[in-house]
């Protein structure tokens, strides 16, 4: 058995959620923020059987996508000095991260 830890953007959240109940997978949800736009995040517990970890991989690469996105950043020399100079600056967000972490035992109780 393994346990993944699904890192998902707020934004991709509810289809890749929806895709797991389809299949009829089991998880539990937990709310996060972190990253470089400290964007709200979900972190997913997953429970699968080894034969079944590639299908979620699947679900990740298909649905938590990157895209770009324009954010008005301060140069970091004028970032401590207060001024309110900004400039243009693309970035990617979204996407997710997976661990995948060996279960040793599990109990339900």
């Amino acid at each position: 058995m393994k346990l993944l830890l699904v890192v998902v953007n707020n934004r991709d959240k509810r289809d890749f959620c929806d895709a797991l109940i389809q299949m009829e997978q089991g998880f539990t949800e937990i709310g996060s923020t972190g990253g470089f736009l400290r964007e709200g995040n979900t972190t997913l517990l997953i429970g699968v059987g080894e034969e079944n970890v590639e299908r979620i991989l699947e679900l990740v690469r298909d649905i938590c996508q990157t895209r770009e996105r324009t954010m008005n950043v301060a140069p970091p020399t004028l970032t401590n000095m207060g001024a309110d100079v900004t400039r243009p600056m693309k970035i990617l967000v979204g996407g997710a991260k997976v661990f995948i972490l060996d279960v040793e035992e599990f109990i339900d109780v």
